[in-house]
């Protein structure tokens, strides 16, 4: 049984990836303007290719180091806690602009909701440095 969960955990280890590897090439080709898809040639899609395996080398980099896994998980995780709520503040103030989204700004009762929840963030971005 011990073995089965072993195995479990390698595959989708190994099935991550290059999944992680190929949405961040989307976002990031789509963002720069570049051609990108799995479809088109790495010729046609240079800039998309070069980060699929810029992505995999880095892999491959941390694999090797003697960074721990898990503890590059916890500190990911730490950084992750505190840029979003910046980021969800942001997100808000150009979803409630006409300016910005036309007639596509959220409603209210969406726009109180996000509030919250990025107070909800904030308060547990605090906590996380309060030693107790």
């Amino acid at each position: 049984m011990l073995l089965l969960f072993a195995l479990g955990i390698l595959g989708v280890g190994l099935i991550g990836v290059p999944v992680l590897a190929g949405s961040g090439a989307y976002a990031l080709s789509e963002a720069m303007g570049w051609k990108e898809g799995l479809e088109r040639s790495v010729g046609e899609a240079r800039g998309f290719y070069g980060i699929i395996a810029v992505s995999v080398l880095a892999a491959l980099g941390i694999q090797y180091s003697p960074i721990s896994p898990m503890k590059a998980l916890f500190w990911s995780a730490f950084i992750n806690g505190v840029v979003a709520v910046p980021l969800m503040a942001v997100i808000i103030i150009l979803v409630s602009k006409k300016s910005v989204i036309g007639d596509f700004t959220a409603s209210r009762p969406l726009i109180i909701l996000g509030w919250v929840a990025t107070a909800f963030m904030g308060a547990a971005a605090v906590g996380m440095f309060i030693p107790g």
